[in-house]
């Protein structure tokens, strides 16, 4: 199976789950399905476990087969999405990972306030150079692409710039787990922790970690990063997924999901600290933050 981007593949087995359910919809078995297509039986189950991407006219055949024949045309329109973003991928990584750090610069500069959720990773505007190294450079060997992770972490932090210059502010919320989550060193992690600490003192930036002992209503969410009230951008939905919805608030536009971030209360207070003392034996100040309430939200 070719190399794809996370969204990409992430898009292909959200494709892949809806032909199953249409399928199992039909209640028929995927040999039944097979033999009425005059494909070999195998050919379902690469399909409908995202190891083969079907064509157009197979997606015809299938929901055909199923009696769905008026889902086609959606299914179809999804594997060109799917398709265009491997392309696109592919084209962005061909020379390794620096164009897909600049990509987002020209965005980030016209945005004034970013929301930013994330439940397991720093978020690169807050990485340091050695963090963002080891991330990018697990993507390179996972996915073989050239290494080019010089330059690209240069360019990630060139993003960076939008700390300190410029109209923005970021208010930014993590998961307790995006700071316990290693990925290098005892002595890298307690540097991003410190740097992440500094950051967070800029008077742009609110910064609230949701601690683990505290009591869910709803199960935490995939990242997301909210620009300003144009555009929602979640990397782990399919495809890619954006809020372009015109006279809507992107906060209302984002699927199951509703959050406040409220001013900082002691269920979040020192949390980083917390993570980074386990992490360094040096004393750490503490820093402010802030608890995160989410409720689903009817789309």
């Amino acid at each position: 199976m070719p190399v794809r981007s996370a969204t990409a593949q992430q898009a292909l087995d959200a494709l892949a789950a809806r032909l199953r359910e249409i399928r199992k919809d039909a209640e028929l078995t995927a040999r039944q399905v097979a033999l009425a297509a005059g494909w070999h039986e195998s050919k379902c189950s690469r399909i409908e476990h995202a190891r083969t991407m079907p064509s157009p006219e197979d997606i015809r055949t299938w929901c055909t087969i199923c009696g769905a024949p008026d889902q086609a045309a959606d299914l179809t329109a999804a594997l060109r999405s799917i398709d265009s973003m491997y392309v696109e991928w592919r084209r962005m990584v061909r020379s390794g990972m620096r164009r897909l750090q600049e990509a987002p610069l020209p965005l980030y500069e016209r945005t004034r306030q970013f929301r930013i959720y994330e439940p397991g990773v720093i978020p690169g505007l807050f990485q340091t150079a050695e963090y963002a190294r080891a991330r990018m450079g697990r993507i390179v060997e996972f996915n073989g692409i050239p290494d080019d992770l010089d330059t690209a972490v240069a360019a990630r932090l060139e993003r960076q710039r939008v700390l300190r210059r410029g109209d923005h502010r970021f208010a930014v919320v993590l998961e307790e787990w995006a700071l316990r989550s290693r990925i290098g060193s005892t002595e890298m992690m307690a540097d991003q922790l410190t740097h992440l600490a500094q950051e967070s003192a800029l008077p742009s930036v609110t910064l609230g970690i949701i601690p683990v002992t505290t009591a869910r209503t709803m199960w935490s969410s995939p990242g997301f990063w909210i620009y300003d009230e144009s555009r929602v951008l979640i990397e782990t939905l399919p495809p890619n997924w954006r809020s372009h919805s015109p006279g809507r608030s992107p906060s209302t536009c984002v699927p199951s999901l509703s959050w406040q971030l409220w001013p900082s209360t002691a269920a979040g207070q020192g949390t980083l600290s917390a993570a980074r003392s386990q992490t360094s034996a040096e004393p750490v100040p503490h820093t402010r933050a802030s608890s995160f309430t989410r409720q689903a939200h009817p789309t």
